[in-house]
């Protein structure tokens, strides 16, 4: 890899790292003070969906070979995550203190400094090895928290609210369904779309702690 795409990709993943570790920091400081799960979005919501916003980045790395990623599974990632922290937990107040969005906003967090750091640090080639099994065994336990308690619970209760605001009815009367319809689907398929990823990931890790294990025994 050229040095200049290492030192991008280095403060690329750095600062990633940095935000979502500031997110992590600012939601627990909250949670320890008011004892309550009710302020996450307020604590870190705005940093969240900027840090996830810029994260489209990635999915351009994948599509010009920067990194070996690939396209599909880093959009999928970004496309689910985008739409559940833009389109529904920042445009319904109603749904921002729930406990739901601080198990999301928690599990995200930890993932993320944890596949960050890791990035960040194979860029200059010191990465711990106790950071590589994280990396790929942390995401086992983190993924279906964020997801089923997380995640598809606060879209689940979000969806009263979405019917009852008539949410994004001038972009959905092209359609012959609304946006209240389309995010039922979307609950339907989600978990089956997340399995996909989820499978992908454990392979990645079946690989990647492999390979890992022989290196060191090579040394």
């Amino acid at each position: 890899m050229p040095a200049f795409s290492k030192l991008y990709l280095f403060a690329y993943n750095s600062l990633q790292a940095f935000g979502w570790a500031v997110s992590l920091y600012a939601i627990l400081i909250n949670f320890f003070s008011t004892h309550s799960l009710n302020g996450a979005y307020a604590s870190a919501g705005d940093l969240i969906c900027l840090l996830q916003t810029v994260s489209f980045l990635e999915v351009i790395h994948g599509a010009l070979g920067v990194v070996p990623s690939g396209v599909l599974f880093p959009f999928m990632q970004w496309g689910g995550r985008t739409h559940f922290v833009l389109v529904i937990v920042r445009q319904i107040v109603e749904v921002q203190e729930l406990p739901s969005v601080f198990i999301t906003f928690v599990a995200w967090s930890m993932a993320e400094v944890i596949r960050y750091s890791h990035y960040a640090l194979n860029c200059i080639g010191s990465c711990p090895s106790w950071i590589t099994y994280l990396r790929y065994t942390a995401f086992i336990v983190l993924y279906p928290i964020g997801l089923a308690p997380g995640e598809m619970w606060t879209m689940y209760q979000a969806l009263p609210f979405v019917k009852k605001k008539n949410l994004y009815a001038d972009f959905f009367a092209a359609f012959p369904f609304s946006y209240y319809n389309f995010l039922r689907v979307v609950l339907l398929c989600y978990p089956f779309l997340w399995l996909n990823l989820y499978r992908y990931l454990l392979k990645q890790r079946r690989s990647k702690l492999g390979r890992h294990q022989e290196t060191k025994k090579k040394k």
